[in-house]
């Protein structure tokens, strides 16, 4: 059972908070009777009627994309900036992120209509492992790094350990690239995990989610998961909370 308004918007009708408008206008019938409520839940036997017009459920998608700096992980913007879902122009369904990466992060983000899906592999015991390429100001010495391993305390609490790699240090620019691999989705968690030992972030891409990498996609390109990769998504992110 899912509620009335997830369901108008995963067919495509409108966006969530369109389809709560639609709702309180007594627009929307679930079988045969007016509903006004924003609380009322259907299961997938029931008549749903927006502007009478029988609602038909779009096939589930997914998609990886190769996100660029100075876009925002989201399908609109108040400002006019630039979305993901700008570079899928292609797709018809109403497709989403599943979690996000900053304006200024690049690189792997999922998208899809499957809101099961997402929620699976946004679960807070979730531990498919992401893994980022951080460049930051300084040369970290091993001890800091230790912190980042170990789990650093943050203003919402301690992180997970990750797993971090020093890949390369430039002692002339005064910087390091630096490979970061955590499963938590905490916002712009890797970025304030380097603030926390005095090392900021100059720039930020995730290379892998899982098993995914950006293999064969240039930036800005995006193309649909196989249902084996879907599959092996699923199993990852059920398996993490056993």
């Amino acid at each position: 059972m899912e509620r009335l308004q997830k369901v108008i918007a995963h067919a495509g009708v409108a966006s969530r908070r369109k389809a709560e408008q639609l709702i309180i206008d007594g627009r929307v019938t679930v079988n045969g009777k007016v509903v006004k409520e924003l609380g009322v839940k259907v299961g997938p036997n029931d008549k749903v009627e927006v502007n009478g017009v029988p609602l038909q459920s779009e096939a589930p998608v997914y998609y990886i994309l190769n996100k660029p700096r100075g876009v925002i992980s989201a399908v609109s913007d108040d400002k006019k900036r630039k979305v993901v879902t700008d570079f899928l122009p292609e797709v018809t369904e109403r497709i989403y992120p599943v979690g996000r990466l900053d304006y200024d992060t690049s690189g792997l983000l999922l998208l899809t209509n499957d809101g099961d899906f997402a929620n699976m592999l946004m679960h807070p015991k979730n531990e498919v492992d992401k893994h980022y390429v951080a460049k930051v100001k300084g040369i970290p010495f091993r001890e800091q790094l230790k912190k980042l391993q170990y789990g650093i305390k943050l203003e919402d609490g301690m992180t997970a350990p990750a797993k971090v790699k020093v890949l390369s240090i430039d002692k002339k620019k005064n910087t390091s690239i630096i490979q970061i691999i955590i499963h938590e989705g905490r916002n712009r968690q890797v970025r304030r995990m380097f603030d926390a030992i005095g090392h900021p972030v100059m720039k930020l891409k995730r290379e892998q989610y899982g098993f995914l990498t950006l293999q064969g996609l240039a930036t800005g390109d995006a193309r649909e998961l196989t249902p084996h990769e879907v599959k092996k998504l699923r199993v990852m992110a059920t398996a993490s909370r056993k």
